[in-house]
C-alpha cells in the first residue's frame, strides 16, 4: 500500500495474528460482520494481517485497540502461543497464524468496529457451540499453552 503496509489482497500465503482476550476464565469471542473479506458471519478472536513489520505482541495490541478499543491499562500480561499453518483450499489461501493470549486486569467496555457485529464472553470449553473460522479451536489451544 502507499503507506508502506503489506497488501495481502491477492496473496496465497498470509501471515496473521489471532489474539484471544481472557478475563475471569472467559474468552472474548467476536462474530465477523458481513463486510469482511473472508469468513463472513463466523466467530473468531481478534485477528489481523501482519501488514507492518512490527513484533507479534505489538501487532496484537494494535489490533486490540483498533477492533475493540482496548487500552494498555486493561492488560495484565501477554503470551505468545505456538505458530500454526493452515491451508484453506476453498478460498485458496494458506494462513500462518500467530496466536496471542492477552489476560486482562479488568473487564473492559467493548467497542466494536465494523469488522464485528456482536461479541460474547465464553469459557474455552464452550467454543464448540459456535460456528467459528477454520482452526480457531486449535489456535485457542496453542494460545492457552503459550
Amino acid at each position: 500500500f502507499p503507506d508502506g503496509r503489506i497488501d495481502y489482497t491477492e496473496a496465497a500465503l498470509v501471515a496473521v495474528v489471532n489474539v484471544f482476550v481472557e478475563y475471569g476464565g472467559k474468552i472474548l469471542l467476536l462474530k465477523r460482520s458481513g463486510i469482511v473479506g473472508d469468513y463472513k458471519e463466523k466467530w473468531n478472536a481478534i485477528s489481523g494481517y501482519f501488514d507492518e513489520l512490527i513484533p507479534p505482541r505489538d501487532m496484537g495490541l494494535k489490533e486490540l485497540k483498533e477492533e475493540i478499543g482496548l487500552k494498555d491499562s486493561d492488560i495484565k500480561e501477554t503470551t505468545l502461543g505456538k505458530l500454526s499453518i493452515f491451508t484453506d483450499k476453498n478460498i485458496g489461501k494458506t494462513w500462518i497464524i500467530c496466536p496471542i493470549l492477552v489476560k486482562l486486569n479488568r473487564k473492559p467496555k467493548i467497542k466494536l468496529d465494523g469488522e464485528h457485529s456482536e461479541y460474547k464472553w465464553i469459557s474455552p470449553e464452550e467454543l464448540g457451540k459456535f460456528d467459528f473460522i477454520p482452526m480457531l479451536d486449535q489456535t485457542l489451544k496453542n494460545a492457552l499453552r503459550g
